[in-house]
């Protein structure tokens, strides 16, 4: 038998400060929602990132 395939989903990283949608990520469907310290281009520092559905 064939193993089911867990439905994944796209979203993006969108930074706090700007506004910026900088990362897309396939994730596992369900759970918290993601929010990680990412590199920003524009403001060429670290920032807070929020997930957000595609």
């Amino acid at each position: 038998m064939a193993k089911s395939k867990k439905k994944k989903e796209v979203v993006f990283l969108v930074c706090e400060e700007t506004g910026d949608y900088n990362y897309t990520i396939r994730r596992r469907t369900g759970g918290e929602k993601l929010k990680l310290k990412k590199y920003s281009p524009r403001l060429r520092r670290h920032t807070i990132h929020n997930e957000k559905k595609k």
